[in-house]
């Protein structure tokens, strides 16, 4: 027996085992979700949440649910529930008693939808209430009130169907179908409307802004438990873009606008520049809403224009954060900015922050610093940006104390999506206290920066790798000592499992200083340290150096380090990840690796919208005499 549906907007009857059903089947959009309202939620916690039974109900209707759904499959049992409004507000009165008829109605179709989407397209769903099936009921039908009205939802999922057939029509015809849709695969609805979707962004990527759909349909033979699947679409013609309007801007310039999306007129038209044009605006930080929209057909000259809406966010902001060790003790840091500071996403950012907390108790020898830095967007063209900063610190960790003043301006430039170089200028002043004595330093530098970044998230990567390598011509100006310093690193990440729940990641990184007339003439902030949260955990911050006969830390002329994590995710919010790090610092230019340090440990993630909050555990492997024993490292985001 064989059964025709068309998707995604289709209407399916058909008459088994008795038992008229008629289903409107899944929309577009995907798999459908419901989800409570509520005013503030944080950590999977909710706040100022509004009770649900202090909303006025119409006429209340309360029902008692059962589902029945005898497979034994546990994700179908899941999927079910998920799309079930009836199972999801079980818990909540209805309006009237045609208010519970109609959402039953609705729940069937739903279900149906459901078990298309688990590749089950020969299921059976039936619905009762108060032991009447839903589809003999009247018009405006009336259910006993004197207790819960009783539901019964039977569902018999039926087989699982696979692809048979697969057949691309129309401009679609010279692809392959086997790149959208592999026969003996599991027949799931999501996957044949996703496979429709891609043909036409295929279409699209030819440079064909009007292809469309112009058939998806399915046949379901119940003889075999397969589906043979035809997709058809329709081309169009292959235009350029052409105008770019902009509308919703209130104090940003909208000319700066359509220039920094790059949506430059002329070029080849291609959805993926539309999604890397929205990022690109998103990242700006002044917009709370942006959407680009091309025109239904072409302008008189050929070309697609395009309409950029967007909304603007507030412009102002400010912020707290911090960390924890218990080697350097808390760090707080606050933070005030503007995003939009001339009207072209201009920001200006005045930031301070104390660290070392706990550590010490007099507050002389805590850590501080403040910085304002400026960014101008698009400065030099659409991918540039010109960045300047001033910072004053005040430092005290082990190795040196230290008073810094630095300046510094640059501009970085985008290559490509994953390519970015940067180069600037920088003037530092610093009076240093360390195992040398007392020494000022004014040193002239040239920072300049390459950064490769194919990470497919930034704040929690499960592919791709970024690969950085920067050099530092610096010129010390009291002493009259030109030194430089070239560092590189290199993280990558390999997702395994469903759902990348299993993630290996690792770092290598390594720094040489060249130059100088000795390690005194070098400002004790420019030398190379290891240790704390960001290199080698388990020891505290710059504890892993070269020392003197007296044990006094010196800083180095070379390191080299290396990181490996095992990141697992236990649910969907918790993770833990085992790790080991190691690291050596050697005096010379060229690392001996003489000296050989190394912690392991185990952190747990907690995930939220803005990365992970992360809390490690580390011991030193190998620690040193009267040094640190263990560390405890807490913070936002990956150790990297």
């Amino acid at each position: 027996m064989r059964k025709r549906m068309r998707l995604p907007n289709i209407s399916v009857a058909y008459r088994k085992a008795g038992t008229a059903i008629a289903v409107a089947a899944m929309a577009a959009c995907g798999p459908l979700s419901v989800s409570d309202a509520y005013a503030f939620k944080i950590f999977g916690m909710r706040f100022f949440e509004k009770d649900a039974e202090a909303t006025d109900v119409v006429d209340p209707v309360n029902y008692n649910l059962t589902l029945n759904e005898g497979s034994g499959d546990a994700d179908l049992k899941q999927a079910l529930e998920n799309s079930s409004r009836l199972f999801q507000d079980k818990e909540k009165p209805v309006s009237g008693d045609l208010g519970l008829a109609i959402k039953a109605r609705d729940d069937r179709d739903r279900l149906l939808a459901a078990l298309y989407e688990q590749a089950r397209y020969g299921g059976i769903v039936s619905v009762t209430i108060n032991g009447q099936d839903i589809d003999t009921l009247p018009p405006d039908p009336v259910f006993p009130h004197g207790a819960a009205v009783p539901v019964e939802i039977t569902v018999k999922p039926g087989p699982v169907f696979t692809l048979g057939n697969v057949v691309l029509k129309g401009d679609a015809a010279g692809h392959r179908p086997d790149e959208y849709l592999k026969p003996g695969t599991r027949a799931d609805s999501t996957l044949i409307i996703k496979a429709g979707e891609k043909v036409v962004d295929d279409l699209k990527e030819e440079g064909r802004p009007l292809a469309k759909l112009t058939e998806r349909s399915v046949v379901a033979d119940h003889a075999t438990n397969t589906v043979d699947v035809t997709i058809a679409a329709e081309g169009g013609p292959v235009a350029p873009v052409g105008a770019v309007t902009v509308t919703g801007t209130k104090t940003v310039d909208p000319t700066f606008v359509a220039d920094y999306s790059r949506l430059n007129g002329g070029k080849p038209y291609s959805p993926e520049a539309l999604r890397k044009a929205s990022d690109r605006l998103r990242q700006l930080g002044v917009f709370s809403s942006i959407t680009i929209r091309q025109a239904d057909q072409l302008a008189p000259d050929g070309t697609i224009p395009m309409a950029i809406e967007v909304s603007e966010g507030k412009h102002r902001y400010f912020g707290a954060g911090a960390q924890y060790s218990t080697t350097d003790g808390f760090g707080i840091q606050g933070y005030w900015g503007h995003r939009n500071l001339f009207g072209r996403a201009e920001s200006l950012r005045l930031e301070g922050s104390v660290s070392r907390i706990g550590e010490t108790t007099d507050i002389g020898n805590l850590d501080y610093s403040a910085g304002l830095l400026f960014a101008k967007p698009g400065a030099f063209g659409p991918a540039s940006t010109f960045n300047a900063s001033l910072k004053a610190q005040l430092l005290d960790p082990d190795a040196y104390k230290a008073t810094i003043f630095t300046g510094a301006a640059g501009v970085t430039v985008e290559l490509s999506d994953t390519d970015t170089i940067s180069a600037g200028g920088e003037l530092s002043w610093a009076n240093v206290e360390d195992a040398f004595g007392k020494n000022e330093y004014l040193t002239a530098a040239i920072p300049i920066e390459y950064v490769r970044d194919t990470r497919d998230n930034k704040l929690n990567p499960a592919s791709g790798y970024r690969a950085s390598i920067n050099a530092k011509p610096s010129y010390e100006i009291n002493g009259q000592t030109f030194f430089s310093s070239f560092e590189g690193s290199a993280s990558a990440y390999l997702g395994l499992g469903a759902e990348n729940r299993f993630v290996l990641a690792g770092r290598l990184g390594a720094g040489v200083l060249a130059g100088g007339d000795g390690l005194a003439s070098i400002p004790a902030n420019r030398r190379f340290y290891l240790g704390g949260g960001g290199t080698v955990r388990g020891y505290s911050y710059q504890e892993i150096s070269p020392r003197n006969g007296d044990n006094e830390i010196l800083g180095g002329r070379s390191y080299v380090n290396a990181t490996l994590e095992a990141r697992i995710g236990i649910t969907e919010k918790i993770g833990l990840v085992p790790f080991i790090d190691a690291g050596t610092v050697s005096a010379k230019t060229t690392p001996d690796f003489s000296d050989i340090r190394a912690g392991a440990g185990i952190g747990l993630r907690y995930a939220t919208p803005f990365g992970p909050i992360r809390l490690d555990v580390a011991v030193p492997l190998n620690a040193y005499p009267g040094g640190t024993k263990y560390g405890i490292y807490a913070g936002i985001g990956q150790s990297f």
